[in-house]
């Protein structure tokens, strides 16, 4: 325990923020079924599939995603949809209420394609949700690092058309109108993207990615393509995603858009918090050693009974009090420093956080 104790003053204390980021690939052989399916996990409510990087029964099994889809109420669809419409209709009002504002009657909105939140306009009403877990994102995905790619053309046996989306130009555009943080509207290609062009958002915070359905339309298809959107077994081998999405249940929506993901790329982010104490031995301070040892008979037993020999002491470890001279704190030093009254010391201690 300390005997002697010094106040920081102001400038021997400083804090630092620093922003550390993680390369997130996400490859559709794992999404696909691997593990022969033992990775992905479906749920007696049907409201969303969870994907894990193992089998989900192992110990050592990693969640990386939720997987579900929905239809707004202003969905031409709505209509024609005869199977699980109101899980459906419920997982998109259950998200939008979280990540877009509601408006002025206290409505649920449904997304602005341009991300602009506003009456009119385009809207992605048929959309399907990738839930990042936490273990992955972290405190956020960086922007404009956030990209996925899928087959939109083909049969489910017989892949083609890799489409890639991307949240380019998010790093100096992203939108903030969020209830959540910040989001970037994605873009299916890199050159001069524009708000009308835009096929879904990705919240940072969240890390959640909303992208509409229609990416597997004829829109993004070469039209002599078969587009069978469903799992490779044959179970789902449907012409058409409406199909799955007007006829079909959500874990069979999202069987067919696993089997069609072939890669998603992201780097995370962690907020590094740090506080900084620069700890002065001055050439007046800590020449003398606490430790019984020290004296004997009052003799400073280091001057080996020379008296006309400076102080010394070897300094070890350092501890931070609060006010009340409660220890919190404890660093050790590589090597013990020589401490005498012709030398001073700083030593620099960083907690982070």
């Amino acid at each position: 325990m300390a005997t002697t104790f010094k106040t920081f003053l102001n400038n021997d204390i400083a804090t630092t923020r620093t922003l550390l980021h993680e390369s997130i690939p996400i490859t559709g052989s794992i999404t696909s079924g691997t593990y022969s399916g033992n990775n992905i996990k479906n749920y007696a409510h049907g409201m969303f599939q969870s994907v894990y990087d193992y089998p989900y029964l192992s110990s050592s099994a990693n969640h990386i995603f939720d997987l579900t889809v929905g239809v707004s109420a202003g969905s031409s669809l709505t209509p024609v949809i005869d199977t699980q419409l109101s899980k459906k209709r419920n997982i998109f009002d259950q998200v939008a209420q979280v990540l877009v504002p509601y408006d002025i009657s206290g409505n649920i909105q449904a997304f602005d394609q341009d991300g602009k939140i506003q009456n009119g306009g385009n809207k992605f009403n048929d959309a399907f949700f990738i839930n990042f877990a936490r273990l992955l994102n972290k405190d956020e995905i960086k922007k404009g690092s956030f990209s996925v790619t899928f087959f939109t053309g083909g049969a489910p046996t017989a892949l083609s058309d890799q489409l890639t989306i991307a949240d380019y130009g998010a790093t100096s555009s992203f939108k903030v109108n969020s209830p959540t943080g910040e989001y970037g509207l994605l873009y299916t290609s890199s050159a001069a993207p524009e708000t009308d062009s835009a096929v879904g958002h990705v919240y940072y915070q969240a890390g959640i990615a909303v992208l509409t359905a229609s990416i597997f339309s004829n829109n993004y298809l070469d039209p002599s393509n078969f587009c069978g959107f469903g799992a490779p077994d044959g179970a789902y081998d449907i012409s058409s995603y409406l199909t799955v999405l007007t006829a079909s249940n959500i874990q069979a929506f999202a069987d067919g858009l696993r089997n069609r993901l072939y890669n998603i790329q992201f780097n995370n982010t962690t907020e590094l918090n740090s506080t900084i104490y620069f700890c002065r031995a001055n050439t007046g301070d800590y020449n003398y050693s606490s430790n019984p040892t020290y004296v004997s008979a009052s003799k400073i037993l280091v001057k080996a009974n020379m008296p006309f020999n400076e102080p010394v002491s070897y300094i070890t470890t350092i501890g931070l009090y609060s006010p009340q001279n409660e220890l919190l704190a404890v660093a050790k030093v590589s090597e013990p420093l020589k401490k005498t009254p012709s030398n001073e010391l700083t030593l620099r201690v960083r907690l982070d956080y």
